[in-house]
């Protein structure tokens, strides 16, 4: 069954929007002569679950055999310690290993920060529509997901990575071209304080209101569940219940995050190739993916890691995302669903495994090796 963002992209923004432009893994860069990577596997003994600092919101990864391994990235002048781990059926456990980052050559990207519920104007249209994660009490739970979890991960490292960065549905339309700096534009201080009032006023002005639920049905004496699910699916995101137009408001970047000035804000619909290349011109190798959601936008959309995977170093920031959960009260299970299949070709860390590296330790980064590839830094 396609799970809640996915039908809403499909059904609404159109399917070739949703991927975004992909490129094919000849097209990634290749500047530097290769290294021989020894893959040696240490088990580690009694290995605790993974992404458990906030149980709340993702249901803690546990696997009986754990490994240690050499890092994948060790930059000569790093300043960022990102442990991260993978899951192997052939290794037949999880793979963990310490990788040092430069900080200038890293980029954290949140992946759809819709503004839904938040006070700015776009709402959940009442008595039956569907935004986000699809109701107002599950947008509100996401919010503080937000508020506490990826906000002061991102705010923490700021001052230290290359660029904050922010994808939204859509185009650069006049609205929000004047309120935040994109790939092409910086707007000045008059220009942002227009959009923010333009925006106040187109969402203000928009009438959040469809059709009710539907009343009565008619069914088939021989198929009636067919008849049901096609009169009363479970996601009609659509004008009948949305209203018409809703889906042509601009969504602005939502308030539980700190849009800085210099922040991006990147737009799907201009697709991937432009978001490549500015970050290969500003000298970007390594991104720290956060954001929602994680069974479709996360992965999906332009700034998903389907994409930028295939060129650049990402890190998928577990606990800083939540996956869509319906039929449910909480988010911990989908969201621990979804991380669990990307760790099969995805480097997964989390916001605790994210820090500044001090000088000291930078400079040890290549010497603090076992003769056989191993990292003589412990496991945090």
């Amino acid at each position: 069954m396609p799970s809640l963002r996915l039908v809403l992209r499909i059904g609404l923004l159109g399917f070739g929007y949703l991927l975004g432009e992909t490129v094919t893994a000849d097209d990634a860069p290749n500047t530097s002569e290769p290294r021989a990577y020894l893959n040696v596997l240490r088990p580690i003994e009694n290995p605790q679950p993974l992404l458990a600092d906030h149980p709340e919101f993702f249901e803690p990864i546990r696997e009986q055999q754990h490994f240690e391994a050499a890092a994948i990235v060790d930059d000569a002048e790093a300043d960022l310690s990102v442990r991260a781990w993978r899951f192997s059926y052939n290794a037949r456990g999880i793979i963990e290993m310490p990788n040092r980052l430069s900080a200038s050559q890293t980029a954290i990207i949140m992946v759809h920060p819709w503004g839904i519920d938040d006070g700015q104007g776009w709402n959940t249209p009442e008595p039956a529509g569907v935004a986000d994660f699809c109701t107002v009490e599950k947008n509100h739970l996401a919010a503080r997901h937000t508020r506490e979890v990826v906000r002061p991960f991102i705010n923490s490292l700021r001052e230290h990575v290359g660029f904050v960065m922010y994808s939204l549905p859509g185009g650069k339309d006049p609205i929000r071209e004047k309120l935040y700096r994109s790939l092409s534009h910086s707007p000045t201080d008059e220009e942002r304080g227009q959009g923010a009032a333009e925006l106040a006023t187109k969402l203000g002005n928009f009438e959040y209101r469809g059709e009710p639920l539907p009343s009565s049905l008619s069914l088939s004496a021989d198929f009636p569940v067919i008849d049901y699910f096609r009169q009363f699916p479970g996601l009609d995101a659509g004008s009948r219940f949305n209203n018409t137009g809703f889906w042509d408001l601009p969504i602005p970047v939502t308030r539980d995050v700190d849009v800085h000035r210099d922040d991006i804000v990147i737009y799907d619909s201009e697709g991937y190739e432009p978001l490549k290349a500015f970050l290969r011109q500003q000298g970007i190798r390594h991104v720290l993916l956060t954001g929602y959601a994680t069974d479709m936008c996360f992965c999906r959309t332009t700034a998903g890691y389907e994409n930028l995977s295939r060129d650049f170093n990402v890190f998928l920031v577990g606990d800083a995302s939540l996956a869509t959960f319906p039929a449910n009260t909480t988010p911990r299970f989908a969201v621990n669903a979804a991380i669990s299949f990307a760790s099969l070709n995805q480097l997964i860390t989390q916001v605790s495994w994210v820090r500044p590296l001090t000088p000291a330790a930078g400079a040890e980064s290549s010497s603090a090796r076992d003769p056989d590839g191993g990292s003589a830094t412990p496991r945090d």
